[in-house]
C-alpha cells in the first residue's frame, strides 16, 4: 500500500524545511568565504580551505564557524581561540593578519 495523503504531505513539508535549511547554511558559508577572500586576499577555494581548517582545529562545525565570522564582521568581536585558528589558517594561504590582533 502507498503512503496516505497526510503522510505524503508531512514528508514533503519536512523535505522543503530541510532544503530551506541547507540553502540558508550555504549562504552563510558563502558569505564567510567572501570575508576570507577580502580579508586574506585569497581565492575562494582557499577561503573554503581556511574555514575547513578553522573548523577542524577548533572542533566546531563549519557552519557555526561561518556564523561566528559573520557576527565578527558586524560587531568586531570573535572568540580568541577562533581568532588564533583563523590567523594560523590565513597565514598559510595569504599575507595578511586578522585586523585588531596584537603583534
Amino acid at each position: 500500500m502507498g503512503e496516505s495523503e497526510p503522510d505524503r504531505l508531512a514528508a514533503l513539508q519536512a523535505e522543503v524545511h530541510q532544503l530551506k535549511e541547507a540553502m540558508a547554511s550555504h549562504a552563510v558559508v558563502d558569505q564567510a568565504i567572501g570575508m576570507m577572500v577580502a580579508l586574506g586576499r585569497i581565492a575562494p577555494d582557499q577561503g573554503w580551505q581556511v574555514l575547513k581548517e578553522v573548523s577542524q582545529h577548533t572542533n566546531i562545525k563549519l557552519r557555526n564557524i561561518a556564523e561566528l565570522i559573520l557576527i565578527w564582521g558586524r560587531r568586531g568581536d570573535i572568540p580568541p581561540d577562533i581568532r588564533a585558528a583563523l590567523e594560523d589558517a590565513l597565514d598559510r594561504y595569504g599575507p595578511t593578519q586578522v585586523p585588531g590582533s596584537e603583534e
